[in-house]
């Protein structure tokens, strides 16, 4: 039998325990990234969002504004700096400085490595992992002028395993986990938080999940509850990486 969380606890993942607090999630204009920008506006936080595409971006910062979540969104290409660069400072003018950043966007091309191009390498590189650099070194200064932050890397299980297919997106998720890790390392003893989330398979639009069974999925709030755990837990506490499953496999 399951012993019932303290009811303390509960209220630390429901109530505005951020308020006062910015955060910026990247790929933000829906799944993963929408339900993460909704849970962390539910807890108190300003929201920045950014996407590529406007009309899905704008969509997203609607739902927050309806909930009454202070949301800002930013059209970016997160593989350019100077677009990342306006984007913090715009950020910052709005809301003050950032203190969660979500690094949520990716890009997944899949098939035979020997099938596919040095474009595709490029583009899922860029964005798996370069754009997290590039918008982890811009909010970096911020955090530890603050003195505390939060960085959350969205990986994938994909980080750990292989499977035909899976050469580009796998080399971008693994390269990740280590680009994390040290992340982590070079920001812990400033009092900011690096850590890295690795989900299953997730019911999104970012891959079909063809003959799989839906309700074996995990749901992008469930990532979302993740990200809630990280950003809630005691200060003296660092968890470092979470793996997200489902329960039930196909």
């Amino acid at each position: 039998m399951s012993t019932p969380l303290p009811e303390e606890h509960a209220v630390l993942l429901t109530g505005p325990v951020l308020s006062g607090k910015t955060a910026l999630v990247t790929g933000a204009s829906r799944g993963i990234g929408r339900a993460i920008a909704l849970r962390l506006g539910r807890l108190g936080a300003s929201v920045a969002i950014c996407a590529r595409s406007r009309d899905d971006l704008e969509r997203t910062a609607a739902s927050l504004r309806n909930e009454g979540i202070r949301t800002l969104p930013i059209v970016v290409d997160l593989t350019r700096a100077a677009e990342v660069h306006g984007m913090i400072e715009q950020t910052c003018s709005h809301f003050g400085e950032v203190e969660i950043l979500v690094n949520n966007a990716g890009l997944g091309m899949f098939g035979p490595f020997h099938e596919r191009t040095e474009s595709d390498w490029d583009a899922v590189l860029a964005t798996n992992l370069k754009a997290v650099f590039l918008t982890s070194r811009a909010v970096a200064p911020g955090m530890i002028r603050l003195g505390r932050g939060h960085i959350i890397n969205i990986s994938s299980l994909a980080s750990k395993s292989a499977f035909p297919g899976g050469a580009i997106y796998c080399a971008s998720k693994w390269g990740l986990m280590g680009l994390t890790a040290c992340m982590a390392e070079d920001l812990r003893a400033h009092g900011v938080r690096v850590s890295v989330i690795c989900p299953g398979s997730v019911a999104t639009e970012f891959s079909s999940h063809a003959g799989r069974n839906p309700a074996t999925l995990l749901q992008p709030e469930d990532v979302a509850h993740a990200v809630a755990m990280l950003v809630t837990q005691s200060p003296q506490s660092f968890i470092s990486e979470v793996d997200v499953r489902p329960l039930r496999k196909a």
